[in-house]
């Protein structure tokens, strides 16, 4: 009876490290910048205009999903909700703590001949191609691969021209047990390194 109650005991361990309590978790995006930007306001001004960012998945509900060892999954969803309210927020606080004043629009054509009729120094707006980490379970550990592509376009007044930018970030881990956040901290480091490349130089 002890060795059958040990094997029990084993095994649910063993199912235990594999994942993380089923159901729909949030998890909080928000990117917090390292470095300073010194040369920032001089690249695109003291205001930046804000157009509505795009999310342009297929799907646009969730951002991630895990999978335990017996098959089930654990799904995961934004923080701020939708995801482009996530992003944009968090960029609107980053920035403004950077000396950098941001204002929504409702809209903007992506086009450089809209820019001089702007009342902002320049004008941003982001497309989200892909956003998804996705976790599996397998003996004692569990690899989490996060992918994120965004298209960057930053229309800058006094240069009369909209810079657009492809950024796209692959990361694996392997950990002994996936938790939410765990998998949160990841996908904010990846908020981290491309925005912070992204502003050291915009254009």
């Amino acid at each position: 009876m002890k060795s059958v109650r040990w094997l029990s005991i084993f095994s649910l361990s063993f199912f235990v490290l594999g994942c993380a309590k089923i159901g729909t978790h949030s998890l909080y995006l928000r990117y917090q910048p390292v470095k300073e930007f010194s040369f920032l306001q001089q690249k695109i001004g003291s205001t930046l205009a804000m157009a509505p960012f795009k999310d342009e998945r297929l799907e646009t509900l969730y951002i991630g999903v895990h999978t335990n060892l017996q098959g089930d999954s654990n799904y995961f969803k934004s923080d701020p909700s939708p995801l482009e309210r996530a992003i944009k927020e968090s960029l609107s606080d980053a920035l403004s703590r950077r000396g950098v004043k941001t204002i929504p629009i409702f809209n903007w054509d992506g086009k450089p001949e809209s820019l001089k009729n702007m009342e902002t120094d320049s004008v941003l707006m982001i497309e989200i191609k892909r956003f998804w980490t996705e976790g599996k379970a397998s003996a004692f550990r569990t690899t989490v691969k996060t992918t994120v592509q965004l298209v960057i376009h930053l229309g800058v007044k006094k240069e009369g021209k909209v810079f657009i930018r492809n950024v796209e970030v692959e990361k694996e881990i392997t950990v002994a047990r996936s938790t939410p956040e765990k998998v949160e901290a990841v996908m904010n480091q990846i908020l981290t390194d491309i925005f912070d490349s992204y502003f050291s130089n915009p254009y």
